[in-house]
């Protein structure tokens, strides 16, 4: 029994030294979140529309915080609750009003300018500073977003009847689509087939290029290039030999052009060749007649 009780307050001891570092931890992160943070309270003297619990808070367009509460002050009063960064370089002139993500998106509270010079935020009655949006700002963000939905209401009346057109004429491709599907499939059924010759093509020349490490493909270029050495080899000999019979024809005429008889009737090789004629004598002195 001992035992056992030991076993339980060193349970007990263990589970509450957990709960106290885990609630340390907690109190601590607040703490450093608190310390980070300060709130601020925005009144908005109309309507805010869009502006919900959870939404942005943003300085120049840079997100410093976000919405913890919205409620009604009056009928034409709304006041938000917003948590800030205690960095953000608030001032008494920073203007204030709504920004919106596209048409539907949740709207944000937009913090803009002010001066360096300018005092701080004021503070309200319980210590909070407190910061009024503009009215105007307000109306002409809702003005913006009014004349927007009036341009896309008019861009759809304008075209109304092309908008019919082209949802009819969607409508016919969809039937045409609907009748041809037989066609439609066997041209698919078509193109696969072609895809797969192709790909036992593309197989096939993957096998004679790198098959067997490249060996057929180096088989036959190395039988190509012993083919064009035949090729070149015989060339040159039908080129000697045309060479040697140009030769030979060459000579053949000359000999005709020298001794055409010899050439026609023949001749012996051994015969002597015919005696120069002698010099003429040279003319003595001419004789005086008596």
């Amino acid at each position: 029994m001992e035992t056992r009780a030991n076993y339980v307050l060193i349970g007990a001891f263990t589970l509450a030294v957990i709960a106290a570092a885990f609630g340390f931890v907690l109190w601590f992160q607040s703490l450093h979140t608190t310390k980070q943070r300060s709130p601020l309270r925005v009144i908005f003297e109309g309507p805010a529309s869009g502006l919900r619990n959870g939404g942005n808070v943003n300085f120049n367009g840079i997100r410093i915080g976000e919405v913890v509460s919205v409620k009604l002050d009056n009928p034409r009063r709304v006041v938000a609750l917003a948590m800030i960064e205690n960095s953000a370089p608030l001032r008494k002139d920073t203007l204030v009003g709504l920004e919106f993500q596209g048409l539907t998106g949740v709207a944000a509270i937009s913090l803009k300018g002010g001066e360096e010079a300018a005092p701080p935020v004021p503070l309200d009655e319980d210590g909070i500073p407190v910061l009024t949006a503009d009215p105007n700002a307000l109306q002409d963000v809702t003005e913006a977003i009014r004349a927007t939905l009036q341009n896309v209401n008019r861009i759809v009346a304008d075209n109304q009847q092309s908008v019919k057109n082209s949802l009819k004429n969607l409508e016919v491709f969809t039937e045409a689509l609907a009748r041809n599907s037989e066609k439609i499939d066997n041209v698919m059924l078509k193109v696969d087939g072609v895809m797969g010759k192709a790909d036992n093509l593309m197989l096939g020349l993957n096998a004679i290029a790198g098959g067997n490490n490249g060996s057929e493909l180096n088989l036959m270029v190395k039988s190509i290039r012993e083919l064009a050495d035949n090729v070149d080899k015989r060339t040159n000999l039908l080129i000697n030999d045309g060479r040697r019979t140009l030769a030979d024809i060459s000579r053949a005429v000359n000999n005709f052009d020298r001794n055409p008889s010899r050439v026609i009737f023949g001749g012996s090789n051994n015969a002597a060749p015919e005696p120069a004629p002698a010099p003429a004598a040279a003319p003595g002195p001419r004789r005086r007649q008596q």
